[in-house]
């Protein structure tokens, strides 16, 4: 479950507003790429830390200003509506508007590119939180190259 500024893991309660908003942010990011809460947790909180401790006081500000986090971004929402799809594959594949990354037998694409090597690159990033592995295609759709990332 996404956590927000009101409904957040208890390891959290201590810090400041900002740096416990910046650490939600990270862990819901983490939760939709397929990390375990118990990862991303102590990660999240983390990163947060060297966050605040390098941002200048305008990027603080600037943060501050900005809504609650989001409990999930709509690229990745797919995985809530069909959690099945955490098991499978990445694939890159020729897109009407450029290159699309998705999961094996997901109806949509998570996200379109109009690089093919951003859209490989995103999606190596997805599966190897996922442990799964990047199919990356051809424009014809023929297998071009297979990245695993199962242990």
């Amino acid at each position: 479950m996404p956590w927000t500024m009101d409904d957040y893991p208890a390891s959290l309660k201590n810090f400041k507003p900002v740096i416990r908003k910046k650490a939600i942010d990270i862990a819901n990011a983490m939760l939709d790429e397929g990390y375990d809460e118990g990862r991303a947790i102590p990660i999240a909180t983390d990163q947060a830390k060297d966050w605040y401790d390098n941002a200048s006081k305008k990027e603080i500000e600037e943060y501050e200003d900005e809504g609650d986090p989001q409990s999930c971004s709509k690229e990745d929402e797919q995985y809530d509506k069909r959690p099945e799809l955490m098991d499978e594959g990445e694939h890159v594949v020729a897109h009407e508007n450029g290159w699309a990354v998705q999961a094996k037998d997901a109806k949509k694409p998570s996200k379109v590119f109009d690089k093919k090597s951003d859209a490989v690159e995103r999606a190596k990033e997805i599966a190897e939180n996922k442990g799964t592995e990047a199919v990356i295609h051809k424009e014809n759709g023929d297998v071009e190259k297979r990245h695993s990332f199962s242990e």
